[in-house]
C-alpha cells in the first residue's frame, strides 16, 4: 500500500492508473470491522482501492470531541494493508486546508437541519464540503459509505446527483457486533457496563420496525414508547424518528420506504443507529 500525505503525491500516483476503475472509501481513521468491510467490498467495483484518513475539523462543533477523537494511524495502516487497499491518502490539516476554508457546500436546510443536523448544526455542511473536496482530489468512479450514518449518505447522494459528480455512490449495510450494536469508532468510549447496555438501542429500533411491518401506523406513539424505554434504562435520547428514506421528512400514515433513526447518549457517549422498514 502506498501512503500519500500530499494531494500532489496522490494525484501523481493515480495519474498512472487512470485507465483503471478507482473505488474510494473516505474515513476519519480509528478503523473497525465496518470500515474494513467497505474496503473489501470496494474491490468488487474497481481495480484500484483508495482509502483516506482525515479527521475533518469542519464537521465538529465547538465542544465536540475533535481533539479527543481517537487517532490510531499505524494500526489503521496495518488493517488497510491486510484488506488489500492500494493507496492511502493521509493529509494533515495544513494540506487539506492551507488557508481557512471559505467555500462550502451547503445542503438544503430540509436535509441538514433535521435529526442529526438539529443537534449538530453545521455538521453536514462540513461533511459535504470535505467529501466534495476529497472527490475532486481522488476522482474515483465509485465511492462507498456505510448506512449507519444514514443521513450522511443521503446528503452525499443528493450532493452527487445535484452537482453532477460522475461518481457512483454505494451504500453498504451497517456492520454490527454479535449482540446487535452498530460498529462505531465511538463505541470505544463506552465503559464495560455501558457496552453491555448499548445493544438496547438496536433492540428498540427492531421493535419499532416490527410494529410498523405488522401494520401499526401510530408513528408518534411508537417513537414516544421507544424514547421512554431508553430513558428508563439511563439513556438520554435526542430522538427516535420514523422518516421517509428519500429525504428524511415525516411520512404520512401509510407511506412505504421508511427508516427508523435514533440518537441517544449513554453516559458521555452519543450513539446513533437506524433500521430500514
Amino acid at each position: 500500500m502506498q501512503i500519500h500525505p500530499t494531494i500532489a503525491g496522490l494525484r501523481a500516483a493515480l495519474d498512472g492508473e487512470r485507465g483503471q476503475r478507482i473505488a474510494f472509501v473516505p474515513t476519519m481513521g480509528n478503523l473497525h470491522d465496518g470500515h474494513i468491510a467497505l474496503m473489501t467490498e470496494a474491490r468488487q467495483y474497481a481495480d484500484i482501492v483508495v482509502a483516506s484518513i482525515f479527521v475533518n475539523r469542519l464537521q465538529f462543533r465547538p465542544g465536540e470531541d475533535f481533539d479527543a477523537y481517537p487517532r490510531t494511524f499505524q494500526a489503521d495502516c496495518d488493517r488497510l494493508i491486510a484488506a488489500g487497499v492500494d493507496h492511502l491518502f493521509a493529509p494533515n490539516e495544513q494540506e487539506m486546508y492551507p488557508q481557512p476554508q471559505q467555500y462550502h457546500v451547503e445542503p438544503p436546510m430540509s436535509q441538514q437541519g433535521v435529526l442529526e443536523g438539529e443537534f449538530r448544526p453545521g455538521h453536514f455542511r462540513g461533511v459535504a464540503t470535505v467529501v466534495a473536496k476529497l472527490f475532486n482530489i481522488v476522482q474515483p468512479q465509485v465511492a462507498l459509505f456505510g448506512k449507519k450514518d444514514f443521513q450522511q449518505v443521503m446528503v452525499i447522494k443528493n450532493m452527487v446527483r445535484e452537482l453532477g459528480f460522475s461518481i457512483e455512490i454505494i451504500d453498504s449495510p451497517t456492520v454490527r457486533a454479535d449482540d446487535g450494536l452498530a460498529l462505531s469508532s465511538r463505541n470505544g468510549y463506552l465503559s464495560t457496563e455501558e457496552r453491555a447496555e448499548a445493544p438496547r438501542l438496536a433492540r428498540e429500533l427492531t421493535k419499532v420496525v416490527t410494529a410498523i411491518r405488522a401494520g401499526n401506523h401510530d408513528f408518534a406513539g411508537l417513537e414516544k414508547a421507544a424514547v421512554e424505554v431508553l430513558k428508563s434504562h439511563g439513556w438520554e435520547p435526542d430522538y427516535v424518528a420514523i422518516r421517509r428514506k428519500s429525504d428524511l421528512q415525516s411520512p404520512s400514515a401509510h407511506e412505504s420506504g421508511l427508516v427508523v433513526l435514533a440518537a441517544a447518549k449513554l453516559g458521555s457517549t452519543r450513539l446513533i443507529d437506524n433500521m430500514e422498514v
